[in-house]
């Protein structure tokens, strides 16, 4: 067999652009979500890749193909008994198909990621990529990638780069996963209504989808497999056009609907509408007119707003960064639009329905079998070694409880909003002992009030200030919603008490000497609720029984006014915004 030089280059710097989308996803994800588990979120997409290496090239390549190779050449378990160098179009390397095959596999599995993304188990998800990379994945592609039955379905069932293929499949499997895990704690209230959970970092998760629209036209055009003809070269120019149309008019899209929807664009999800607009277009890229690539990009960008909104506001599916509905809804819509807008085939080209039926088939068989096994695969592992991690650990974050991470951004000072969940009032308490109250003894309450005589009649007004750890913010603020509290001042400062640290933490396998320690101080002004309402409300939620519970401060306020109005005293503490 006779190698071509530019298809194989060709070929292998796609596989190097389609490796560079995992960076993409990483900081997608990292970026919207909160900054407790970025280190989680890294060491996920890590091993991804890493995992999936492995499993596809031991496993994963032969099912899909067919072929000697790996451990099923070994061990002489070839389904067909080919050979890599039987199966590699014609003038590629066998090797660089094997690596472009192989960042395809990864891509699929690090999709689930962001959607379970804040309280999965490390070591679950650890299985959930071998199992996807060495079985889930590669029988739906062998189907339609590696000679299977969807090629005999209608006019064939046609998905060049994968809407369906990889990015339904990992869209399915992260929606299955996520239904399983359940909300983020702190995401719906009791009466069902969805809180906004912001992520730590929107340039981080901007920069992710700038890297994954690079990326993604190694993703697009080097699925050509070839380079050595001008008619190869012509597909490329025009694959590359297709590509980047579609991801654009998704942006304009979902930013037009935005603005009128929500009365200012949404930056999270227009930054979505790109990846829609990508995903929509990979299934068709080859096939469809620049014009039909708008039209793909703005389809795709209406099902994005669409299937999110629906998720969270009334399936109650919840999606950190959106992979359901980017990956999993506009790939399905992406694949049967080649049904209608392909110039060669296409319903409204004239072609008849023998291709869109086959593009409906291949998007129903392949999301029913992903369904079906990734739902066997997480209840198996959640009846074992357990899917979510404990609520404790979820308000502390991964990095710190899976990882032994301090924190992913080291001396970074951290905002409440990345620190705990919000919505605090869905937040359950965490004593050290169910129904243990918290003795007087075990808090201290330092009493540093004025002593000087008030005037007769004269209202008092007392600053409440609780230093406490960053993980029992949530418990506080809603003991302080439940007693009427509506106003507080949080500040992140750093400080131990006389422990030192109790915890000892390792960094590269370095023991972490203690020194600060990350800390919230809440403070209130009262007058009309009783102080000591308020502290006995903070002592219950805050206690534990263990080192780092915290402190209360009472401070004599000599006065207190309010700038808009002028209003003093107790009189500028009576409204919506203050206790």
């Amino acid at each position: 067999m006779e190698f071509s030089s530019a298809s194989t280059i060709w070929v292998l710097l796609g596989a190097a652009l389609v490796f560079f989308m995992q960076p993409g996803f990483a900081m997608v994800e990292a970026g919207f979500t909160r900054a407790k588990n970025s280190g989680n979120i890294i060491m996920k997409n890590l091993i991804d890749f890493s995992f999936g290496s492995i499993a596809y090239w031991l496993v994963g390549f032969g099912i899909m193909f067919g072929t000697n190779t790996g451990f099923i050449g070994v061990f002489d378990f070839a389904l067909n008994g080919k050979t890599i160098t039987d199966i590699a179009p014609d003038g590629v390397s066998p090797w660089s198909f094997v690596i472009f095959q192989t960042v395809f596999c990864a891509t699929a599995a690090t999709i689930v990621s962001g959607a379970m993304a804040e309280r999965t188990k490390f070591s679950a998800y650890c299985i959930y990529s071998i199992v996807i990379s060495a079985l889930i994945y590669p029988i739906e592609a062998h189907w339609a990638w590696g000679g299977g039955w969807l090629n005999n379905i209608g006019a064939g069932f046609h998905d060049f780069a994968g809407s369906t293929i990889v990015h339904m499949t990992g869209g399915v499997a992260a929606l299955v996963g996520a239904a399983i895990l359940g909300p983020r704690i702190g995401k719906y209230s009791k009466s069902g209504k969805s809180r906004a959970i912001l992520g730590h970092s929107v340039p981080l998760g901007a920069l992710g989808v700038f890297i994954l629209w690079f990326g993604w036209f190694g993703f697009n055009g080097a699925s050509t497999v070839a380079a050595a003809d001008d008619a190869s070269l012509e597909a490329m120019g025009s694959i590359f056009v297709t590509t980047n149309l579609s991801a654009a008019a998704g942006v304009v899209t979902v930013l037009i609907i935005t603005w009128i929807v929500y009365k200012s664009p949404d930056v999270s999800l227009t930054l979505n509408g790109a990846l829609a607009g990508l995903v929509g277009i990979t299934a068709g890229c080859d096939a469809v007119s620049p014009t039909g690539a708008v039209v793909v990009g703005i389809v795709s960008g209406i099902v994005l707003v669409a299937a999110a909104t629906g998720l969270d506001k009334k399936m109650h599916i919840d999606d950190p960064v959106g992979a359901v509905a980017v990956h999993g809804a506009a790939g399905a819509v992406g694949t049967i639009l080649v049904g209608f807008l392909a110039l060669d085939g296409g319903l409204l080209y004239g072609g008849g329905g023998q291709l869109l039926l086959a593009q409906v088939v291949g998007v129903v068989a392949i999301g029913a079998f992903v369904a079906v096994t990734m739902l066997i695969v997480f209840n198996i592992i959640k009846r074992t070694i357990g899917l979510r991690v404990s609520a404790e650990e979820e308000i502390e974050g991964l990095d710190i409880s899976e990882h032994g991470l301090p924190s992913a951004y080291a001396d970074f000072p951290l905002s409440v909003q990345n620190v705990g969940a919000t919505g605090a009032a869905a937040v359950p308490d965490i004593p050290g002992e169910e129904g243990k109250e918290p003795p007087a003894a075990k808090v201290t309450v330092t009493d540093v009030r004025s002593q000087a005589p008030k005037a007769e009649g004269a209202p008092k007004y007392t600053r409440i200030s609780i230093i406490t750890r960053p993980s029992s913010f949530e418990a506080l603020d809603a003991a302080m919603q439940e007693i009427g509290i509506t106003g507080m001042t949080v500040t992140n400062i750093m400080g131990y008490g006389m422990q030192k640290g109790h915890a000892t933490e390792y960094y590269r396998g370095v023991e972490i000497e203690p020194h600060l320690l990350p800390k919230v101080r809440a403070e209130v002004v009262v007058s009309k609720i009783p102080v000591e309402t308020v502290v006995e409300a903070a002592k219950k939620a805050l206690y534990t029984g263990n080192f780092g519970d915290g402190k209360i401060f009472l401070y004599d306020v000599e006065n207190v006014i309010k700038i808009r109005t002028g209003e003093e005293g107790y009189d500028a503490l009576q409204d919506e915004e203050t206790a």
